[in-house]
């Protein structure tokens, strides 16, 4: 998995933090507050989205709701900053992982379709923010996943080629997203996405349930 890479990029939700838990509850009470509906295809009508995509999809899907795209993406924030700093946890194997990265001299980066302020609470308060050269959101680049634009404008950060990148994902659009970059993918495991596992590892080049199968060679080969 990891032969002639120089370096790796995570997304970051679901893929190398486990935080995914905190969204439906977000969403459930946010609709609930201002007496939405969400539609039956709401979660991958989302999927991949960067924080200010989503927004704006609220504001477009309930134009009821009377908001800015700004005041959204500001609520949310409010309703989740806490969590993301005092319950959001690393992924199994996640930290051994990076130790390893680093000794290797491998580079690393974030490719997130989160909130700069939300991803940079999680990172600083696990005390991983110094492993990474480059955290980039969504909201950065021209458009969120399946493009590859993010995954593209971190490998150019971190100075190499796509070819020479690894990526975790844990959604099928963000797997995509990889892909679409030039870059091999590895499908994380996450309890939110796992009725998709059969969709995830069809995109996939790898597949694996945390991150200690990466050094015992028990991940799953998916090409």
């Amino acid at each position: 998995m990891l032969k002639k890479k120089k370096a790796v990029i995570f997304d970051m939700d679901g893929s190398l933090v486990d935080s995914m838990w905190i969204w439906p509850e977000v969403d459930r009470k946010y609709v609930q507050k201002y007496h939405l509906t969400l539609p039956e295809d709401f979660h991958r009508a989302i999927e991949g989205k960067s924080y200010t995509e989503t927004a704006l999809y609220f504001v477009d899907t309930f134009p009821n709701l009377h908001k800015t795209v700004e005041e959204v993406q500001a609520e949310w924030i409010e309703m989740t900053m806490e969590l993301y700093k005092t319950k959001v946890l690393l992924k199994p194997g996640a930290k051994e992982f990076l130790d390893k990265m680093k000794e290797r001299h491998i580079l690393l980066g974030i490719a997130t379709s989160n909130a700069r302020t939300l991803a940079e609470a999680a990172l600083k308060a696990l005390d991983i923010d110094w492993y990474f050269q480059s955290v980039k959101t969504s909201c950065e680049v021209p458009c969120g996943k399946p493009s590859p634009d993010i995954y593209l404008q971190v490998a150019k950060e971190l100075q190499v080629s796509p070819e020479a990148c690894l990526v975790f994902e844990d959604i099928p659009n963000g797997i995509r997203a990889g892909k679409n970059a030039g870059m091999e993918v590895c499908a994380v495991d996450d309890a939110f996405s796992r009725p998709l596992t059969d969709e995830k590892k069809e995109l996939a080049d790898y597949f694996i349930h945390d991150y200690f199968e990466i050094f015992q060679d028990t991940y799953e080969r998916c090409f």
